[in-house]
């Protein structure tokens, strides 16, 4: 066999073995919950208010407060930036 095929046949024993909760080399990352609503709140504004400054639907938004759905890629980044330092992001989107 070829050390391709070996990589890739061990890689997938160690993913089995993970699945059936037995000792792996697997690493898991969960990623860490947004508090949109808390965000927002530190802002200040309204949802609606909100959703216009940073270009984000309302559903969407409702979504994220509720817990139906969490915000991922540039959608988490901008909320972490909110959260950090939420007149800055806003004197900069304001222009």
């Amino acid at each position: 066999m070829n050390s391709a095929f070996e990589e890739i046949n061990a890689g997938l024993e160690d993913a089995i073995k993970h699945a059936k909760n037995k000792r792996s080399k697997a690493v898991v990352h969960k990623p860490e919950s947004i508090d949109v609503k808390a965000i927002r709140k530190k802002t200040g504004m309204s949802q609606q208010k909100f959703c216009a400054t940073f270009g984000i639907s309302l559903g969407t938004l409702r979504h994220w407060e509720q817990g139906l759905r969490s915000p991922r890629g540039p959608a988490s980044v901008l909320l972490k930036v909110v959260d950090n330092d939420p007149k800055a992001v806003i004197r900069v989107v304001n222009g």
